[in-house]
């Protein structure tokens, strides 16, 4: 298979952060042979065999459809750059925190780069087989928290989007959420008391990113970095303008992660890639 050819992926990709914005000739390239490569591999997901993952070897993903959205997707390119940062900065994260861990991919390449993680899923369906899915690749080192997070501890209303339910959501995180959903109650944890036992945040909290970057101080942006996807042009707004002239820094992948220096800067859809906060003066891509 194609994908087994990838012996040296993420360590190609992590040497060429200039160039993961959307669009480049290295993204457009790379993009088009890993949809070709995990999709000739969708087979040997399906029967829930081991499939080779560049440097960091076998794992087992069993194939599922989340409506629109299948476990193929997860495989993305941007997830992918994703991938290559946690191999390339394998042992300087201790413990991260995967907010919105869906079915668990990130959770398992985290924790085979060394991180002990806390993996938060509110989704019922989508956390049996996140418990499930880490079983099978032997993690012992995630802690799995059927839950959401946001500004403190308690219970809000989850809505799930049955048409893609990658996209299921807080309540009053999406404006407009379409297409048939459910609604039920979901604990919720409080992101200030995760920051305090966390170096690294994977936040991809489908429109509730802004209220939980606001609800961290300042001050904790010193032992901890994180990833975030953005999801409206108001979120956009709201992060740069909690970050600007804090010496926290937004990092964005539409600019090859260069530091943000304007509201022009930062992605306002997953479309445009995701951003890399951080007290550090560069984005560590290199070893």
């Amino acid at each position: 298979m194609l994908v087994e050819r990838f012996d040296n992926l993420f360590d190609f990709l992590a040497d060429h952060p200039q160039d993961h914005a959307r669009g480049t000739s290295l993204y457009r390239f790379v993009e088009g042979l890993a949809n070709a490569a995990f999709h000739e591999a969708q087979p040997e997901f399906e029967a829930g065999k081991k499939v080779v993952i560049g440097e960091l070897g076998s794992i087992v993903l069993p194939y599922e459809k989340m409506g629109a959205i299948d476990s193929i997707d997860l495989f993305g390119l941007d997830e992918l750059l994703m991938f290559s940062f946690y191999y390339r900065n394998r042992g300087r994260y201790a413990r991260a925190a995967d907010i919105g861990a869906n079915l668990g991919l990130h959770s398992i390449l985290l924790s085979l780069c060394g991180s002990k993680v806390d993996a938060y899923e509110p989704d019922p369906a989508h956390h049996e087989k996140l418990i499930r899915n880490l079983a099978l690749n032997g993690i012992d080192s995630c802690t799995v928290h059927k839950a959401a997070v946001s500004e403190k501890d308690g219970t809000m209303q989850f809505v799930r989007v049955l048409g893609n339910t990658t996209s299921s959501h807080l309540a009053g995180a999406k404006a407009n959420p379409y297409g048939e959903l459910e609604r039920f109650d979901v604990a919720v944890h409080d992101i200030k008391a995760i920051a305090e036992r966390v170096d690294l945040f994977k936040i991809d909290a489908e429109g509730h990113e802004a209220v939980l970057l606001n609800a961290l101080p300042i001050e904790a942006w010193k032992r901890v970095d994180a990833f975030v996807e953005i999801g409206t042009p108001e979120n956009a707004r709201t992060v740069f303008d909690r970050f600007h002239k804090t010496g926290v820094n937004i990092f964005s992948q539409k600019r090859g992660w260069a530091r943000v220096e304007s509201i022009e800067h930062v992605p306002v859809t997953y479309k445009e890639g995701g951003i890399f906060i951080s007290a550090k003066p560069v984005m560590p891509w290199q070893a």
